[in-house]
């Protein structure tokens, strides 16, 4: 197994585009590419292009039909009432001009990665154009067209035989990924977001387990609205060792939506960076422990494109090269470069100031809230290793 890292990107992923006045908006790739590259910390060597996925790969986890509605949508030859039936069309998910080409790009991206991984040329593999877990069989769905993720678990499935463990930190639930595997005992789904309560997609409740030869093998974890980094982190700490633990995967994917930070416009969490740097640094640790050290991270969501996506997924690749050790002061020449056209004063250091919020009053009661949450969600395991025990 090689010990090297690969990097898949190239601008055609900024072709994923539904408008520029939309959240999702793939300009954050080359934040983050511009940035880890001005620290010196990423080469032309390290960065891999992605290959578009083919109709049959996509086909593991999408109906032909999608996919040829998408292809049509694409190409403006799909009526808008049946558009709207695939979810292709709407305000979240606008139809663009050759949007098949562009999703089918970003699937192929996650599948170079996994190939890169799986094969032994790299021991770890990060594809930020990634991480669309909202797509469904048949539908788009919070600006996911197609779900690379569930593609590429069919796919280490299929092609390597492998066990996966899923690892979603977005502050949306994972919904299509675990759907995708809610009755496969050999695909293990875990999801820390923000209850559904007020968020999209609504899903994600702790009492969703799977089903059938599958349940007992999805694992969520609904955090409450303006949770802050110390309670995220200990409900992501307790739960990815405890279920890694009880999985014991063959290789971890792990989704990076970024999109739980104050500043994101889209959410309602209270994190800070400090959570940017423990999530790839624990899933490292999960991946040699378990794994051989087989990781494969895509990115995800998060809105707040300057100030928060470029730091944060800059620290996954830092993670797997094993450079994280960066604190201090942003590289000035990329400060200084992209200011020139960033709405919002960027950021001049890689953590967050002390105050960047004022307090929570419901502090204890929302720490209380998730301690509980991650019981229930643990309940399964814990009441198994205590009978066992017995």
């Amino acid at each position: 197994m090689s010990d090297t890292c690969s990097f898949v990107f190239s601008d055609e992923l900024l072709k994923y585009k539904f408008g520029n006045h939309h959240p999702f908006d793939q300009f954050r790739l080359k934040l983050t590419v511009d940035l880890l590259e001005k620290m010196n910390a990423l080469f032309s060597e390290d960065i891999i292009a992605p290959r578009i996925a083919t109709d049959d790969e996509l086909a593991l986890i999408h109906d032909l039909s999608y996919i040829e509605a998408v292809k049509k949508a694409g190409n403006g030859q799909l009526p808008k009432e049946i558009g709207e039936n695939y979810g292709l069309g709407t305000e979240d998910t606008p139809v663009f001009p050759n949007m098949h080409e562009a999703s089918a790009l970003l699937v192929g991206g996650t599948l170079t990665a996994v190939d890169q991984v799986m094969t032994g040329k790299a021991l770890h593999a990060l594809h930020l154009g990634g991480g669309l877990h909202h797509g469904f069989r048949g539908k788009a769905s919070g600006f996911c067209v197609y779900n690379d993720s569930s593609v590429a678990i069919k796919y280490l499935q299929e092609k390597y035989n492998a066990r996966v463990l899923y690892v979603d930190t977005d502050a949306h639930h994972g919904d299509g990924v675990q759907w995708s595997f809610y009755d496969d005992p050999n695909v293990c789904t875990l999801s820390i977001h923000e209850t559904g309560r007020y968020l999209f997609p609504g899903t994600g409740n702790v009492n969703e387990r799977g089903q059938g030869l599958g349940y007992g093998y999805s694992f969520n974890l609904p955090v409450d609205a303006f949770t802050e980094d110390e309670s995220w982190l200990y409900a992501y700490t307790h739960a990815l060792r405890e279920v890694a633990e009880f999985f014991k995967p063959d290789v971890i994917l792990t989704q990076n939506g970024a999109d739980s930070h104050y500043l994101d416009p889209l959410t309602h969490l209270s994190a800070t960076m400090k959570i940017y740097r423990e999530i790839p640094r624990l899933a490292h640790e999960i991946a040699h422990q378990y794994c051989n050290g087989k990781w494969i991270a895509v990115g995800g969501g998060g809105y707040d494109i300057w100030r928060v996506v470029p730091r944060a997924w800059a620290l996954i690749w830092l993670e797997m090269t094993e450079k994280s050790n960066c604190y201090g002061s942003l590289p000035k020449q990329w400060v200084d470069f992209w200011q020139n056209e960033s709405p919002v004063d960027l950021p001049k250091e890689w953590d967050d100031p002390e105050n960047l919020y004022t307090p929570i009053p419901r502090k204890a009661e929302i720490t209380e809230k998730n301690r509980l949450t991650l019981e229930k969600a643990l309940y399964p395991i814990r009441s198994q290793q205590k009978s066992e025990s017995v």
